[in-house]
């Protein structure tokens, strides 16, 4: 049911007649504006949650800054929705389990994470010879399961390199939650 007709229902049912010209017209005009407004609302309501939103996109977009700046490739609706969404609700960490979850959840399941502890007098004989610096790396083995490998085929240009790799959505979201005092290598075996 609309709205005109709730208005026509809600008249003195003796006083006035909701056919008449002049008056059905009055609620014709008052009962649009009504519609108009219900259905605003629930564009609105859609518009809160970032799982449905599309007009206002961009301004959750502005406000969790994204796209992230190192993300070059155009992305579509689900995916800008589905960052969002990942943004928001990743609480964020510095750990080894914090690091293997992300990759997990951005398509690299059984990733693994290396550090590189300085070799010491306590160290055992197969260990290792890192030196003091090493320990402020660490790699993240990605399992190339999605595509972070690339070679040349007879397809490939004649400037492109034999062989590539790399995912710059997941690189650039490990640099920027990487605890500051170290570098981060990535390798895909």
């Amino acid at each position: 049911m609309n709205h005109v007709d709730v208005l026509k229902l809600a008249l003195p049912p003796v006083s006035y007649d909701p056919n008449a010209a002049g008056l059905s017209a009055e609620l014709i005009a008052v009962g649009k504006q009504l519609d108009d407004a219900q259905l605003n609302a629930e564009q609105l309501q859609a518009e809160l949650f970032p799982s449905s939103c599309t007009v206002s996109l961009p301004d959750w977009e502005r406000v969790y800054g994204l796209p992230d700046p190192c993300v070059t490739i155009e992305q579509s609706l689900e995916q800008r929705r589905a960052a969002l969404e990942s943004k928001i609700n990743t609480k964020g960490g510095q750990s080894i389990p914090y690091f293997i979850a992300l990759a997990e959840k951005m398509g690299y399941p059984g990733a693994t994470v290396e550090e590189f502890p300085m070799f010491t007098c306590n160290s055992a004989m197969g260990d290792a010879l890192h030196s003091e610096d090493d320990g402020f790396y660490w790699q993240l083995s990605l399992p190339a399961v999605t595509g972070g490998l690339f070679f040349f085929t007879c397809n490939s240009a004649a400037d492109d390199p034999l062989q590539s790799w790399g995912d710059e959505a997941i690189e650039c979201r490990v640099r920027k939650n990487k605890p500051a005092h170290t570098c981060v290598i990535f390798a895909y075996p």
